[in-house]
């Protein structure tokens, strides 16, 4: 795996080339130490993190402080994968100057290389205004979790015509002002296919088929850490959840039966100190 840190050109390289992008996300050091060094090309800090991380029933309730707060960990555990910060609710629905104060954030305060913003009506000026501050923008057409509800809740777009046409120009714009990747979420595989045809910058799916160039999971359902539900469009690679489970069970049992801890995890001071420790102790005794 190469050392060097991956680059937005690269990733444009890698469309042209027909080489498959990977991105996952992550919400501390730990875990993004561990998707960097298995040489995964994106990193997202996720709003998702709301409800994996911080138990909220949606998306919507997480706010700048709390990405912040999690991007930076990520970014200390990150060497060579490109790391966006996902602009959480409110944050890029305010005025132009307070948006782009907001993704400024994530680039000064957090070290994010760039930012995702979810398609609402007028985001082509939000992206522009941040993209000509000097911050790398990703765009996020299809399902966008953050106005799902009002969109008739969380379920595959563009299954229509007319739907099909619109996320597809909404694509287009995005790439327009100057998005350098967009996210095509639970979208047709056919339409997923036209949008990555058409455009020059990469696409990443999730839950939109194998033709677009490249996808992304979130890890904790990747890895079966969040069982509150699965999407159709994840496979789960394990099952941590159980996996810590069953570690905790038997760490509980190995306490409660006196096996833990071990000679291998217990210190012994030297004979000598022993030795001189307890006629210390003794003498003590003693003048009480």
């Amino acid at each position: 795996m190469p050392d060097t840190r991956v680059s937005i050109p690269e990733l444009l390289n890698m469309k042209r080339s027909r080489t498959k992008i990977t991105m996952l996300t992550a919400y501390d050091y730990s875990m993004a130490r561990a998707v960097d060094q298995a040489g995964i090309e994106l990193i997202l800090v996720g709003d998702s993190l709301g409800m994996v991380v911080l138990g909220y029933e949606s998306t919507t309730a997480v706010t700048m402080e709390e990405m912040l707060h999690h991007a930076k960990a990520v970014r200390r555990g990150v060497k060579r994968a490109l790391v966006v910060g996902d602009m959480p609710f409110l944050s890029f629905h305010v005025s132009l100057r307070d948006t782009v104060k907001n993704a400024g954030r994530f680039v000064q305060e957090a070290g994010c290389d760039a930012v995702k913003i979810e398609w609402k009506n007028g985001i082509e000026d939000v992206a522009k205004a941040i993209v000509d501050a000097g911050i790398p923008v990703m765009g996020h057409v299809g399902l966008t979790p953050q106005t799902a509800a009002g969109a008739g809740g969380f379920r595959v777009q563009g299954r229509d015509a007319e739907s099909a046409l619109r996320i597809r120009a909404q694509a287009v714009a995005l790439q327009e002002v100057g998005c350098f990747a967009v996210v095509l979420e639970c979208i047709p595989d056919a339409l997923a296919k036209e949008i990555t045809e058409r455009l020059s910058i990469p696409t990443i799916g999730i839950g939109a088929g194998p033709q677009c160039d490249g996808q992304v999971l979130v890890s904790y359902d990747l890895l079966g850490l969040f069982e509150s539900f699965t999407p159709k469009f994840v496979r789960r690679y394990a099952t941590m959840a159980e996996t810590i489970r069953e570690a905790v069970g038997a760490f509980r049992d190995d306490v409660r039966q006196g096996f833990f801890p071990g000679r291998e995890q217990t210190f012994s001071m030297p004979p000598e100190e022993l030795a001189r420790l307890q006629q210390e102790l003794g003498t003590s005794r003693g003048a009480a």
